[in-house]
């Protein structure tokens, strides 16, 4: 009697187990995701055929705040090409130290600039600096994996500075972003060039106007400029589809 008692538990463990296995088989079948050994400074997670990079913690915003930035990617010019009005709502995720942020909101007098980042450590710097340089303007927003967490219907333009090729889930971010957008709002991305070996990045923290798009359109967006004036970046400005 106690052997089939141990039997009948050892098949209801397997059963169980199995089960839990197809439930999972069924949900990765239905994830836009796929999983691999993780590459070099990968996460294993691939997207349309992209693996996704680590973040880049806030412990590194030294280097977003280097002194060469401007000569190397060409800051001012990329800024002088936003399509913003003085009145604009501008969301500036995974803003970090907030150096396009607090470069944007003197560009937005009479709009907002929320900038948004996952980080506590961000989010308490962009607070204290943005009541250090007096924006009134700027509106840190503490973000998610999956979702910028901004008001619907909102947004005029959303920028990713070198952020969108580490979104851990960017699906979920762009259809949450989608509905932050106004009907006409747009998305740019501003990423260094994937197509150039001479760009000296990781490969990884870089991408592809063909991924890009190929990611973005799937999405609901479509490109709508393909800026080619910044020394080593794309500069891709996306809006919703018809």
């Amino acid at each position: 009697m106690k052997q089939i008692r141990i039997l009948f538990t050892f098949l209801l463990v397997v059963g169980l187990h199995f089960a839990c296995y197809a439930q999972s088989g069924t949900k990765d079948q239905k994830s836009p995701y796929k999983y691999k050994t993780p590459s070099w400074d990968g996460i294993g997670k691939v997207y349309m055929g992209r693996e996704i990079s680590h973040i880049m913690g806030f412990a590194g915003k030294d280097w977003l705040e280097r002194d060469s930035r401007e000569e190397e990617e060409g800051v001012s010019l990329a800024i002088k090409n936003l399509p913003i009005t003085s009145s604009s709502a501008v969301a500036d995720i995974g803003a970090g130290s907030g150096y396009y942020t607090f470069r944007i909101a003197p560009l937005v007098p009479d709009g907002k600039v929320y900038a948004v980042d996952v980080q506590d450590a961000a989010v308490n710097f962009l607070k204290r600096r943005s009541e250090e340089l007096g924006f009134e303007n700027v509106v840190p927003v503490k973000g998610s994996a999956t979702s910028p967490n901004l008001p619907s219907n909102t947004i005029d333009l959303a920028i990713f500075v070198d952020v969108y090729h580490e979104l851990e889930f960017p699906e979920e971010m762009l259809q949450n972003l989608r509905n932050s957008l106004k009907p006409d709002g747009k998305i740019l991305l501003i990423e260094y060039r994937g197509e150039d070996p001479t760009v000296p990045i990781k490969p990884l923290h870089k991408m592809t106007v063909r991924q890009a798009r190929k990611e973005l359109e799937a999405n609901g967006f479509e490109l709508i400029e393909n800026g080619q004036f910044l020394k080593i970046q794309h500069f891709l400005v996306f809006q919703k589809k018809d």
